[in-house]
């Protein structure tokens, strides 16, 4: 059993690295391809984390850094003009396995759930407006922009998650192997500092 997790994980790495898609759907995308059951036991994410993370060191030690850095960078200009409603950077940008193929995840805590998204309007940003899943599960507004990245030379998708400001107290929290969920703009101008291509 543990072996076709392992075997799982594996395929849907390689669709997260390679096409960008979230976890969620890299595993039910390889359960399709490998012609197994629906029912049968996904990966948890920690077993895809070390499957992206390997799959990358593999076949793309030499573009990733760098690929992630444009990201970050782009991620924290995002942040900076949206400073007020108390950003945090989620997701492979975050964790460090993102590629070019990888959107921007920004949770964004507002007093007003609608004070984003007229944010958006008076710095006449165009987005689309949709509900996703939280990170509790819960349905959030999410508002997607295309934003150009000029290291990259394309357009990255950039998705900003409205949660309310209360929802900030427990977001913080690590998770149960220590790793912080997300970061706000001192965090992660501090990994961009740090970690460099």
């Amino acid at each position: 059993m543990d072996a076709l997790k392992d075997e799982l994980a594996a395929v849907a790495a390689r669709m997260v690295v390679e096409e960008g898609l979230e976890y969620g759907a890299a595993k039910r995308r390889a359960v399709k391809q490998m012609g197994l059951s629906m029912r049968t036991a996904l990966p948890d994410n920690a077993l895809l984390d070390a499957a992206v993370e390997e799959y990358i060191a593999i076949f793309c030690a030499d573009t990733q850094p760098g690929e992630l850095h444009a990201l970050r960078l782009l991620a924290l200009e995002w942040m900076e003009r949206l400073e007020r409603f108390r950003p945090h950077v989620a997701g492979a940008v975050w964790h460090g396995t993102a590629t070019r193929r990888s959107d921007i995840y920004l949770q964004l805590f507002c007093d007003d759930s609608k004070s984003a998204e007229i944010g958006l309007i008076d710095m006449q940003v165009r987005y689309e407006p949709r509900t996703v899943n939280g990170f509790h599960g819960e349905p959030v507004d999410a508002l997607s922009v295309q934003a150009y990245c000029s290291e990259l030379g394309e357009h990255v998708g950039v998705h900003l998650l409205v949660y309310d400001f209360d929802d900030l107290r427990g977001a913080l929290h690590a998770d149960t192997s220590g790793r912080r969920p997300r970061g706000g703009v001192a965090a992660l101008r501090s990994l961009l500092h740090d970690v460099r291509p």
